[in-house]
């Protein structure tokens, strides 16, 4: 062969201009990475140097991998013109290869070594299993919420996505039949979404909202905690009705209120923020609001080998968290088809609002919705701007609808109703109850009084 070798160095090659044992330390990186080839006796831009005691590494260097990390590697003698190299031929192990207790990984054309959290991913990545599927000690089914698995059996059965025996039933069947178990144990999954506090045991499962004057002045601030239903739907009902101003328009009497992201794309940003975050990063998810625009941070750990291209363009369904997707998609909150950006992009376009804006930077993912020049425009003109949670009902009369007046009447006669019996007796679906009865609370005219359970409500008057 030539002086000169033709390939750069890059994802899966590496050239050395001699042999020191801490190059074990590259071998494992390959070994835990996609595999690779190791150059002895080449400078960094290709050429051969030569080696002088290629013929006594040749049997040296095999066995110190074997010892060592434990693997087996080919290393072949090469001869050129400028003298003789080695080639080590690293495959990619499927099991973690460790050198003395370290986990190397080979990222583009470095080598790193994996500690925290990327070392947790790695190792159960190299197991095959997931974050989410992690047993989890010292909690059980009757430490779950029975408020969350009620209001997951409604939307399971409102949804049609499960059958009646996987979510009827005693709560051990329902978690079992969900796969969110693992042997005695819960997994991870389970806590997330059925436990009353899941912070009690996986730090920064929660969300933080808050409004900003600027990037640095922040004018107040919101967290939401309990189950992942719950952080779902409070979320979002805090988004539309405190901290998202509506523009205001009338088309004859009617007056329309028009929030500056489309509420479709808002909660399929909600849904995939909470389902897909990588929960070992211990930071809550962010969504900041600002006077024209709105920004949603999580954690993400994308699929081996994607990039943002991937995750923007069409693919497969490749949850991050397969057991807390698997139970939103029972609930019909979700699709199973990879389709929540692209439900995002089309809602924004089918609206008239701007096209929202993703990055995707060292596990961070932002996601952000900028206002449109008409929403923003709107507001500055408007007579009477207001945010959702303003006392509507005294600026242009009650404005309730059939539904939350029929909820209103049959909460001020029987105050103990339970939300499954007002589906029935107004005839839509639970989620709408709920939805009605947050926008009431909104209106100031339904407060709960005493817990969930045991609690009454209480109509109040205008």
């Amino acid at each position: 062969m030539g002086g000169t070798f033709l390939r750069m160095e890059s994802q899966n090659i590496e050239y050395k201009e001699s042999w020191h044992d801490e190059y074990l330390k590259w071998i494992c990186g390959y070994a835990n990475a996609e595999g690779g080839i190791l150059y002895i006796g080449m400078n960094d831009k290709g050429k051969v140097v030569g080696l002088s005691n290629a013929s006594q590494l040749l049997e040296v260097i095999p066995n110190k991998v074997r010892d060592i990390l434990g693997i087996m590697v080919a290393v072949n003698l090469m001869e050129s013109v400028n003298g003789d190299y080695l080639e080590i031929i690293v495959d990619s192990y499927p099991s973690p290869v460790s050198y003395k207790g370290q986990y190397h990984y080979r990222s583009g054309s470095t080598k790193q070594e994996l500690k925290g959290a990327a070392l947790d991913r790695f190792l159960l990545r190299k197991q095959g299993r997931t974050w989410d599927s992690v047993p989890v000690p010292g909690v059980g089914t009757k430490d779950l919420s029975g408020e969350a698995v009620r209001q997951f059996r409604d939307l399971a059965k409102e949804g049609r996505r499960a059958d009646a025996a996987s979510i009827q039933g005693s709560i051990n069947g329902m978690v079992e039949k969900l796969n969110l178990t693992d042997g005695k144990y819960l997994k991870r999954a389970a806590i997330l979404l059925f436990h009353p506090d899941p912070e009690k045991f996986i730090t920064g499962a929660y969300v933080k909202i808050g409004y900003f004057r600027t990037e640095a002045e922040i004018a107040y601030h919101d967290e939401v905690r309990g189950n992942l239903f719950e952080q779902v739907h409070k979320t979002l009902d805090l988004l539309q009705t405190k901290y998202l101003k509506a523009a205001i328009s009338y088309r004859g009497i009617q007056r329309i209120e028009t929030l500056p992201v489309p509420p479709e794309a808002l909660r399929e940003a909600v849904l995939n923020a909470l389902i897909h975050k990588d929960y070992s990063s211990n930071a809550p998810v962010q969504i900041r609001v600002y006077e024209d625009k709105l920004k949603i941070w999580n954690s993400a750990e994308l699929p081996e080998g994607w990039t943002l291209d991937n995750l923007l363009g069409e693919h497969s369904s490749r949850p991050y968290n397969p057991g807390v997707a698997n139970a939103f998609f029972r609930a019909g909150e979700i699709e199973t088809w990879g389709r929540g950006i692209e439900r995002i992009l089309s809602a924004c376009k089918d609206s008239g609002s701007p096209q929202p804006e993703f990055r995707f930077q060292a596990n961070d993912l932002w996601l952000e919705f900028p206002f449109s020049e008409s929403y923003l425009a709107a507001i500055a003109t408007n007579s009477s701007p207001t945010r959702l949670n303003e006392k509507v009902g005294e600026k242009v009369g009650e404005n309730l609808t059939e539904n939350q007046t029929k909820i209103l009447t049959i909460l001020a006669e029987k105050p103990k109703t339970p939300a499954t019996t007002l589906a029935e007796q107004v005839g839509i679906s639970t989620r709408k109850i709920e939805e009605n009865i947050r926008k009431l609370k909104a209106l100031e005219r339904l407060r709960r009084i005493g817990p969930a359970k045991g609690g009454h409500w209480e109509v109040l008057q205008k």
